[in-house]
């Protein structure tokens, strides 16, 4: 049997999950702040993992002229209850590099409106 969830709820989910284990090893209270901590750190790889939607924006210029070709994705979607728009840095084999940008929404329309027009 297959179950499909949309992914806003899976990345709910994630976020629940990790706070609990937090907890669970460094204290009720503790869970919650190093959850944020953790987001921050990799917010670029978990932003991309919560995208609902993508978009080709062009090439990115690397300052360091790199090795390998990066690429400028428009995406949204939903963290931690949250909807999202952000110009993501990604590589051909669709990991997340880092970020140019990033918006927060109140709901899914608002998101998907600035998502049309991101560029």
């Amino acid at each position: 049997m297959t179950m499909f969830q949309p992914i806003g709820a899976a990345s709910d989910r994630v976020v629940a999950t990790l706070v609990a284990g937090l907890e669970i090893e460094f204290g009720r209270g503790a869970g919650e702040a190093l959850a944020q901590r953790f987001l921050e750190a990799e917010e670029s790889d978990f932003l991309w993992d919560a995208r609902a939607s993508e978009r080709w924006l062009g090439a990115y210029e690397s300052i360091d002229e790199e090795n390998f070709e990066l690429d400028r994705v428009a995406i949204v979607g939903r963290l931690d209850g949250r909807w999202f728009v952000a110009v993501s840095i990604v590589d051909g084999d669709g990991n997340a590099h880092g970020l140019m940008g990033r918006r927060s929404f109140r709901n899914e329309a608002q998101a998907r409106e600035a998502f049309a027009v991101t560029h």
